[in-house]
């Protein structure tokens, strides 16, 4: 029989969500999603698969044909050496060459900007999951919030209607 593997405190597995921008789908109006690889060093990803990453400033940029993620807080790993990496470097994502000219034609075009939504592992590899986005404005938003909350309500109702309570 094969033993079972004990999971490290704060360790995460190999299909699993490290980190997600959940401020994106709220400032931005999300068009599209592209799930693309990371080039990351060794204590990257091992301080990531001890939960330890922040989306909070992240953005993706087109430079030279090559798509690279900024701002993306990975902290130094815990039990590195002078090989620990610096949190804030610069970062390439990895994406087949008629995704980028795609993606090229469309933030040069318009206000449209490239974030980054999700950083997950698949298979045991870091992914990140870009979306092509376009800003909303104030009034948007607060009919996005007035919407949820009419919605929040219709359903709150409903389930009185149905337990036959009257309030």
């Amino acid at each position: 029989m094969a033993k079972k593997a004990k999971k490290k405190k704060g360790a995460v597995d190999n299909n699993s969500t490290l980190a997600t921008n959940r401020r994106a789908r709220h400032d931005f109006k999300i068009l599209e999603t592209l799930e693309c690889g990371m080039v990351l060093v060794g204590t990257e990803i091992k301080s990531m698969r001890e939960g330890k990453v922040s989306l909070v400033d992240a953005f993706a940029t087109i430079d030279n044909n090559e798509v690279y993620l900024r701002n993306l807080h990975i902290p130094e790993y815990s039990h590195g050496s002078w090989t620990n990496h610096s949190p804030k470097r610069t970062r390439k994502l990895l994406l087949h060459r008629r995704e980028i000219d795609k993606l090229l034609g469309q933030v040069r075009d318009g206000n449209k900007t490239l974030i980054p939504l999700r950083i997950y592992l698949k298979d045991g590899r870091a992914k990140c999951e870009l979306g092509l986005a376009q800003g909303k404005q104030d009034y948007d938003k607060r009919e996005d919030i007035k919407r949820r909350d009419q919605n929040r309500e219709i359903t709150r109702e409903l389930g009185r209607r149905v337990k036959g309570i009257n309030a």
